[in-house]
């Protein structure tokens, strides 16, 4: 058997094997890229406010109390988010995680809720069950099939890892054998005027081919996220050492929780966190949920990427700071890592990246579809033959 003979069967079963899989992976990946500029058309009314002229916002404590008055379950909020555009409402999410043994998404997540507050005038804006919401189901059916993330994510990591390997043999397999003209042509160009197998042929070939590098980054960034030693494995190379990142724990002293301070303890944080992070485009407020945890408080510089962000980490009972944590002092394994969701979703590159994601994974979503009636059709072929000769020799 030749070497791309073999080539072609490994494309092949591979392809059947993880197919459907990989037509879910895509095509939700592909709905999942402009989520944000839908959701803010959809929503506009609940994620924008309108500006007052004294533009002084209410403290975060107070914002935080209305917040948990009005999820009527007194259960504290996970999550607070401010942000620097003065028309957006701020963001105050409700998060718990069901069983450990949950099998699906819906048994895996108790609640998953935001309520949205006007930050000038503390009134209610609206409110978000995320647990249900389309881009939520969407995200988890891309992230484990809308199982939970023990049982879905090994399925859909090992259909990215035979994704890549039919990656790299679709790029042999399109391989012209010589730079004739004519290999060039078939190789580089769809024939729009060609009949329904050759179209679809060259639907798989050459926009296979086009979409094959964009596609390679954006699976190996979702393995980064479905295998350990994979993100090991980048973190290596990329900080050229095995030591892994320094992990720094603090907690708050309960202790201090008798001092007397004039401010709440979070709005100090807060106010500190904001004088520090000023080039911070939003805040995001994580709540102590033990009496030692402390108060952490992350600025992200960009309206939609995650990676670029310093954290603060403060006392709950005094509010002070104990701790900055800045990206620019990571190492380089450490920052390709905290870049994988925004290089993944194309947001690192803004609105370009994004529209290149998009029609990545719209292509990758028709390769398993074209790839499949490529099979069926010289199957059929196959078996029109033998019958043929069948008939011929009777």
């Amino acid at each position: 058997m030749s070497f791309k003979k073999s080539i072609r069967k490994i494309h092949l079963w591979l392809g059947l094997t993880s197919g459907l899989v990989v037509f879910i992976v895509s095509i939700t990946g592909c709905l999942y890229v402009f989520q944000k500029e839908i959701s803010s058309l959809y929503y506009h009314d609940v994620l924008y406010v309108d500006v007052p002229k004294n533009t002084s916002t209410l403290p975060i404590s107070e914002l935080i109390e209305k917040a948990e008055l009005e999820y009527g379950k007194q259960i504290p909020i996970r999550t607070a988010t401010s942000f620097k555009q003065a028309d957006k409402a701020w963001e105050f999410m409700f998060f718990k995680a069901g069983p450990e043994d949950a099998i699906t998404y819906f048994e895996a997540i108790e609640y998953y809720d935001a309520i949205y507050i006007n930050p000038y005038t503390g009134a209610i804006t609206g409110k978000i069950d995320y647990k249900y919401n389309f881009f939520s189901l969407v995200k988890y059916m891309h992230w484990s099939l809308l199982l939970s993330t023990p049982y879905g994510q090994p399925i859909v990591g090992y259909a990215t890892l035979i994704f890549v390997v039919m990656l790299i043999s679709g790029i042999i397999l399109w391989w012209p054998k010589n730079l004739k003209k004519s290999n060039v042509n078939k190789s580089f160009k769809v024939k729009w005027s060609a009949k329904f197998k050759r179209l679809n042929y060259d639907l798989h070939n050459v926009a296979g081919f086009y979409a094959s590098f964009v596609l390679l980054l954006l699976a190996l960034t979702g393995m980064v996220w479905a295998f350990k030693w994979f993100q090991a494995t980048v973190y290596v190379v990329a900080s050229q050492s095995t030591k892994a990142p320094e992990k720094i724990k603090l907690s708050s002293n309960p202790a201090d929780s008798t001092l007397i301070t004039i401010q709440n303890p979070i709005d100090l944080a807060y106010h500190t966190a904001k004088k520090e992070l000023a080039e911070a485009d939003r805040l995001a407020i994580l709540k102590p949920s033990t009496p030692e945890a402390t108060i952490r408080v992350t600025g992200y510089r960009g309206k939609e990427v995650y990676y670029n962000q310093d954290q603060l980490q403060f006392d709950q009972y005094t509010g002070k700071r104990l701790h900055r944590k800045n990206f620019a002092d990571a190492n380089n394994g450490e920052k390709i890592i905290a870049m994988n969701y925004d290089i993944h979703v194309g947001a690192i590159l803004g609105l370009p990246g994004k529209i290149l994601a998009f029609i990545a994974s719209l292509i990758s979503s028709s390769l398993p579809v074209t790839g499949f009636m490529i099979w069926w059709g010289r199957r059929n072929k196959k078996a029109k033959i033998i019958t043929t000769q069948k008939l011929i020799t009777a």
